[in-house]
């Protein structure tokens, strides 16, 4: 009998806590200005398998996730910093956060704010921007 397509497997939702891990593995990544192929490179994998950590797809075990730590220069537990507030709820404000920063834009916008040296500027720029938001 042939197999009906309903019975096909369902893809699974990354587990949050792999969703968590890959965040801070991107944002860690981008931090430091390097590329998916040159993270690749340096752990001997493709940058594609970098991208399926980042999202989360691909669980990293644990000798693998010591190895990540060395070469982006942090302690294992960098990567599970805020974790317990994701488990809680996904669509947490906290789970926003980890995505911001682990964007490209989230990075530039942290890095340009924490160079700016006056604290009277930093205020004002967070106050433009919550007038300008439409969930100020």
């Amino acid at each position: 009998m042939p197999k009906s397509l309903s019975t096909a497997p369902k893809k699974k939702k990354p587990n949050p806590i792999d969703r968590h891990v890959g965040a801070r593995v991107r944002m860690r990544r981008l931090m430091l200005d390097m590329t998916q192929t040159e993270l690749g490179d340096k752990l001997g994998l493709t940058f594609q398998q970098v991208q399926k950590y980042e999202k989360g797809t691909n669980r990293i075990g644990a000798s693998r996730l010591q190895h990540i730590a060395d070469v982006l220069q942090v302690p294992v537990s960098f990567f599970f910093e805020g974790a317990d507030s994701e488990i809680k709820s996904t669509e947490s404000r906290s789970m926003f956060v980890s995505e911001f920063l682990a964007s490209s834009e989230g990075i530039a916008l942290v890095k340009a704010y924490m160079s700016i040296r006056d604290t009277k500027t930093r205020r004002c720029i967070v106050q433009l921007v919550e007038q300008i938001s439409p969930r100020a």
